[in-house]
């Protein structure tokens, strides 16, 4: 490839970075479980699996096989070979990331593994924008990928155990989403990325995850705000990743708080992904499956169609663990915001 000998980014306010050199989304894929299908969105998928368990012996191997076959469809869909990835940024909510380095490791492709929680595919996006800006490949896939039995499994009560779940608890999404980055021009351009930053209210209630992640949520949208000189209207939507019911109305209290008025423009993934009246998803969705599988059967396409220009990508992780839970720590939120723009063809 050719090297980039143009200014690559701008640094904008305390947390942002401008890019000058095109990062274009090329492609983008979605496999969710049977439970997903069944949701708002479930035609939007690319794929609905109906077997959970994807044809393994248990539920991390088919979390694994979930987030590679979702690989494997964006390549496919996008036109190109595996050996066209430069570099994967991956990444899932298992100790020591293993879904994503026993399911996309596989591939035999360069591979940084990734933990933001449920904000790992906003993480993806701004690593992978950041290589592509600055002409370290030509190709980048980014992918996380989360299932409801796993996350049961490593951070609640096995499914066995029958446990009541609180109403403030979101259902782990089971699902993968994976994009495509390039140099190549296509109607999806990544134009800004906010890096988020830890935020920690001192909350402990890991069930409660849409109000650990909420301050996160609503510091990364106001710092992007100010870093760009924008307001909520310059955007078509500001979509977060899975605050939830209850999230989202703190969220929205606290940004307007700050001078902002999202409430029009916001959405949030784990609002949109399942219906609340009918299938007992009490909050809404969560995992870092929820934003992905969201944004890239719903949110890209009505970029690409041009039916929105500009959206605000705000994917929220609680940055908690076994360890941490049980030694009663607070759980801290991270957001990681992602400027994303129609681009119109070329007449």
């Amino acid at each position: 490839m050719k090297k980039n000998t143009e200014c690559t980014q701008q640094f904008l306010g305390k947390q942002s970075i401008s890019f000058a050199y095109p990062v274009y989304i090329q492609g983008y894929a979605a496999i969710v479980g049977k439970k997903e299908g069944e949701g708002p969105l479930g035609k939007c998928f690319d794929l609905v699996e109906q077997d959970d368990m994807f044809g393994q012996k248990s539920w991390e191997e088919a979390e694994s096989i979930m987030q590679k076959r979702c690989a494997e469809l964006v390549v496919e869909k996008t036109g190109i070979s595996m050996e066209d990835i430069r570099l994967i940024f991956a990444g899932d909510l298992l100790a020591q990331s293993i879904a994503s380095s026993f399911g996309i490791g596989s591939l035999d492709r360069p591979m940084y593994g990734l933990f933001g929680a449920c904000s790992t595919m906003g993480e993806a996006l701004g690593l992978g924008a950041m290589a592509i800006a600055g002409a370290y490949g030509d190709r980048v896939l980014a992918a996380t990928s989360s299932h409801f039995a796993t996350a049961e499994k490593e951070f609640r009560f096995p499914l066995e155990y029958a446990s009541q779940r609180p109403l403030s608890a979101a259902w782990t999404v089971t699902g993968s989403g994976a994009c495509i980055l390039g140099s190549k021009k296509s109607n999806i351009k990544i134009t800004g990325i906010t890096t988020g930053r830890q935020t920690d209210y001192g909350l402990k209630d890991s069930q409660n995850m849409g109000a650990c992640m909420a301050p996160a949520a609503s510091s990364t949208i106001v710092q992007c705000l100010k870093d760009f000189s924008l307001n909520p209207e310059n955007f078509d939507k500001i979509i977060t990743g899975d605050l939830g019911y209850i999230g989202q109305q703190i969220l929205l209290d606290m940004t307007e708080k700050e001078g902002y008025q999202i409430t029009d423009v916001h959405e949030d993934c784990g609002i949109l992904i399942y219906d609340q009246k009918t299938q007992d998803t009490h909050a809404g969705g969560s995992g870092c499956g929820c934003a992905a599988a969201v944004l890239t059967a719903y949110i890209l396409p009505k970029l690409s169609s041009g039916e929105w220009k500009k959206v605000l990508y705000v994917p929220t992780g609680a940055l908690m663990s076994k360890v941490s839970f049980y030694e009663g720590s607070s759980v801290p939120g991270i957001a990681q915001g992602v400027i994303i723009e129609h681009v119109e063809e070329e007449k």
